[in-house]
């Protein structure tokens, strides 16, 4: 192997390097959990090819125990990774978003868009876009997949994501507002640990890899500049960070920047103190994993909690 084949383009250890020759290894989000028909979880799960010409995919969880033509609130889960790993198929978010289906009695479709550098930005943001499309196509009880048709209440949807895909999350429920989803109704969203641009003005070198044109100005990364954010196409956000993670700050600003960017609803901040970035997902069933859970379940609850 020659020098130059060697040369590192881009390292996130221990998960992630990419080498100037176009080579990627991945050691983290690489691994597959079956899908599996009723597991000891509670959970039943089986995956879709969504768009085969681009190779867009996803996994659809359901309870075991939903009852014939039971419907359901639906979550549409995009995963993080910084847009160049991470899968709905690894084992972090299999075991995750089951997790969230079983406690929550929901149904989800976690997505699996297709990741940079094979994949640069807007790639990630087209994928997942058409994936919520084709998600809402079910809307009328007559798209291709029975799971979503006969279980889920397309009145009482959710999007939920960490790190990048909290990202995914904001520019999803933004478009949203602007963009036909075939009547479904986007009750809110939750972006866990979100990553978005630098409050510096200075652009992340992370970013810079997925989107070499991007500024800091690029409204997907900096929503202050979108005119569209004051009309979120959702009522309810929910945003977690974590006391020591690296993007604590860039959630506190997405924050300050909804609340006074004029849009009504429902926005709310909650701080995970002593803890890093992805801890939920690197320690699911510790105290302060369990608490975000549980405060993530009753989010999404919250309207059938009221009416008990």
């Amino acid at each position: 192997m020659s020098p130059s084949e060697s040369e590192i383009a881009h390292e996130f250890l221990p998960y992630f390097r990419a080498y100037k020759d176009g080579r990627v290894e991945r050691f983290f989000g690489s691994d597959v959990v079956p899908a599996s028909i009723d597991s000891q979880d509670g959970v039943s799960s089986k995956d879709v090819t969504i768009f085969p010409e681009t190779g867009v995919s996803g996994r659809i969880f359901v309870p075991s125990s939903v009852q014939p033509s039971q419907k359901l609130p639906l979550i549409v889960y995009f995963h993080g990774g910084g847009f160049f790993m991470g899968s709905p198929y690894c084992s972090e978010y299999h075991n995750y978003v089951a997790s969230l289906v079983s406690k929550a009695n929901v149904v989800a479709v976690s997505i699996d868009y297709r990741l940079a550098p094979e994949h640069l930005v807007p790639i990630p943001y087209e994928d997942s876009w058409a994936a919520l499309k084709w998600v809402a196509s079910h809307s009328s009880g007559e798209g291709p997949e029975p799971w979503l048709n006969d279980h889920a209440d397309f009145q009482r949807v959710f999007l939920v994501g960490d790190s990048a895909g909290g990202n995914i999350v904001h520019n999803m429920a933004v478009q949203a507002a602007t963009e036909d989803l075939c009547g479904v109704k986007l009750l809110g969203i939750c972006l866990i640990q979100p990553f978005f641009g630098r409050t510096d003005c200075k652009v992340d070198k992370y970013w810079l890899f997925v989107c070499p044109t991007s500024r800091f100005d690029d409204p997907r990364i900096n929503p202050a500049v979108d005119p569209r954010l004051s009309r979120l196409g959702c009522s309810r956000v929910l945003i977690f960070v974590a006391e020591k993670d690296n993007l604590r700050e860039r959630g506190l600003f997405y924050y300050e920047t909804l609340k006074t960017s004029g849009r009504g609803g429902e926005l709310v901040i909650e701080e995970t103190q002593g803890e890093d970035h992805a801890f939920q997902l690197f320690n699911p069933n510790s105290e302060k994993s369990l608490a975000l859970m549980n405060r993530l379940v009753s989010f999404i609850n919250q309207d059938k909690d009221a009416s008990m």
